[in-house]
């Protein structure tokens, strides 16, 4: 159990100093990652960029996730789901979602940072279906870096394993074959991180 989202990216950080002051790039994914990718990115001396990515929600239940989709690389789905929902529907969302990743991209005021030839070390509050990572892993490798690295609190052990044919390693605290059911269920403290909390942690502008 992790006190807050600092704590898991303090420790995180700890987990990671063979990178401090390396060829390194520290990605997160907003809005629940940005704690964690600041504490990884102060520790190791790093620049701080963000992947912008949103979860693709059933259209009958919004908070169920069936894909996800990235800034610049291509939407992940859950096959079984995706084959059930209707192709203007797909298409008019996400179209909506990559105006909304744009909007957040300009709020933040983030510049994006090369990674080319260097390590990406990309970091989030947790996982649980994987697919917002998996898009934000296709995101990253459009810019070629030497290696890829998913820091991650906790993971289920099956994604770990699937992950890791993605990338080169993947940090994690704990990895479980018994996984609560939520990231949030992790956390002492997991509150809603609102845009203006992370216009003051970031430090783009």
């Amino acid at each position: 159990m992790f006190k807050n989202r600092e704590d898991a990216g303090m420790q995180l950080a700890e987990m990671l100093l063979d990178y401090q002051d390396q060829e390194v790039v520290v990605f997160t994914l907003p809005r629940g990652g940005v704690p964690l990718g600041v504490a990884v990115a102060k520790r190791l001396n790093a620049p701080l960029d963000l992947i912008i990515t949103r979860k693709i929600g059933h259209p009958f239940n919004p908070e169920y996730a069936i894909g996800a989709i990235s800034e610049n690389g291509k939407a992940f789905y859950n096959q079984l789901e995706i084959a059930k929902v209707d192709d203007t529907w797909l298409e008019n969302e996400e179209a909506r979602l990559r105006n909304e990743i744009k909007r957040r991209r300009h709020k933040y005021g983030a510049k994006e940072v090369s990674v080319s030839g260097k390590t990406a070390i990309i970091v989030d509050d947790g996982i649980a279906t994987g697919f917002t990572m998996l898009a934000a892993i296709d995101d990253v490798k459009k810019d070629n870096p030497n290696r890829i690295i998913v820091a991650i609190p906790v993971v289920p052990e099956r994604m770990a394993e699937q992950l890791e044919k993605e990338v080169d390693e993947v940090v994690a605290i704990e990895r479980t074959r018994a996984y609560l059911g939520s990231v949030g269920a992790y956390y002492k403290e997991f509150g809603q991180i609102t845009d203006e909390e992370i216009l003051e942690q970031l430090d783009f502008k």
